[in-house]
C-alpha cells in the first residue's frame, strides 16, 4: 500500500521519496498484538543525507530499506537514543567493562564474511531458534550486511589483537552526521557473564565521545516488551516523542 508523502514524510527532508505501508502481520514484541511499517527505499541520490534525516525521525534502517512502526491503534515501540555527552556508566556498567578489557574493537568494510556468518548462526540458534531471521543463508547474511546505500561499516570485537584473535561479538554499524546508529549485533552467547551485548553498546558510546558525535541510536524500546527493556540502563535516554526528542522517564 502506497502512502501519502505529507502523511509521514519527516520535516527538513527535500527529496522525492516513496513511502509504503506493510500488511498487518504478528507483533514479535507485545502478544496479541498486529504491527505495520511505513517504509521506502534508501538507494537515492544523497543517500547519506536522507538517511541522517529519517534517522532523527524515528526510522532504522534494513539494507537498502529505511522503515519505522505504522500501528493505527498502538505506538508502544519508540525510537530511543543515547546522549553520548551525559552518559556515565554505572557500577554494573564498569564491572562489563572491566570483565571485557582484553576485547579489541575492529572496524572493517561492510562486507560478510564466513567467520561472522559462524558467530551469527550460534547466535541465532542459542537466542531466536525458530524466529524468521534462524534461517537465514550466508547469501542472506552477505544481503544483509552488503547491501547499503550508506555509511555502514562491521564492527568486529576479537578477544586480543590481531585479525586471528577469536571472534566474540560483531556490530553493523550505520555512520550518522549526528551519531552512531546500531543496526544489528550478535555475539558469543557461550560466554553470558560476560555481558558482551551491553558492552557493545557501551563501546558505541565511548567511540562517539571520541569521535565527536552525541548520540548513539539504539532502535526501539518497547514500553511492556521484557527483552526491550534493557535499553533503559543507557541513561540519559532519550525518546522522539512526535516530533521533537526529550528524556525518557523512569516512570515512563
Amino acid at each position: 500500500m502506497k502512502l501519502n508523502d505529507s502523511q509521514i514524510f519527516p520535516p527538513g527532508v527535500r527529496q522525492s521519496l516513496r513511502f509504503y505501508l506493510t500488511s498487518p502481520s504478528p507483533c514479535p514484541y507485545l502478544p496479541g498484538k498486529r504491527e505495520r511499517k511505513a517504509f521506502t527505499n534508501l538507494a537515492v541520490t544523497d543517500a547519506d543525507a536522507v538517511h541522517d534525516s529519517l534517522s532523527r525521525s524515528g526510522f532504522r534502517r534494513s539494507q537498502s530499506i529505511a522503515y519505522r512502526p505504522a500501528c493505527p491503534s498502538c505506538n508502544a515501540c519508540r525510537s530511543v537514543r543515547v546522549d553520548v555527552q551525559a552518559f556515565q556508566p554505572g557500577k554494573t556498567q564498569r564491572r562489563i567493562l572491566a570483565r571485557n578489557n582484553d576485547v579489541v574493537r575492529h572496524p572493517v568494510r561492510a562486507q560478510a564474511t564466513r567467520e561472522q556468518y559462524r558467530l551469527l548462526k550460534r547466535y541465532l540458534r542459542a537466542r531466536h531458534d525458530g524466529a524468521g531471521m534462524s534461517e537465514m543463508s550466508y547469501r542472506d547474511y552477505a544481503g544483509m550486511v552488503g547491501e547499503s546505500p550508506v555509511q555502514s561499516l562491521i564492527f568486529e570485537y576479537r578477544r586480543g589483537e590481531g585479525a586471528d584473535a577469536p571472534l566474540v561479538a560483531a556490530a553493523i554499524t550505520d555512520v550518522l552526521r549526528d551519531g552512531l546508529s546500531m543496526v544489528y549485533t550478535y555475539f558469543d552467547t557461550d560466554e553470558p557473564s560476560d555481558s558482551l551485548g551491553s558492552y557493545m553498546i557501551l563501546d558505541h558510546i565511548a567511540h562517539a565521545r571520541t569521535l565527536g558525535l552525541p548520540h548513539v541510536y539504539l532502535g526501539y524500546w518497547v514500553k511492556g516488551s521484557p527483552k526491550m527493556d534493557y535499553k533503559r540502563r543507557f541513561k540519559p535516554l532519550e525518546v522522539l516523542d512526535g516530533d521533537a526528542w526529550r528524556p525518557l522517564e523512569d516512570h515512563e
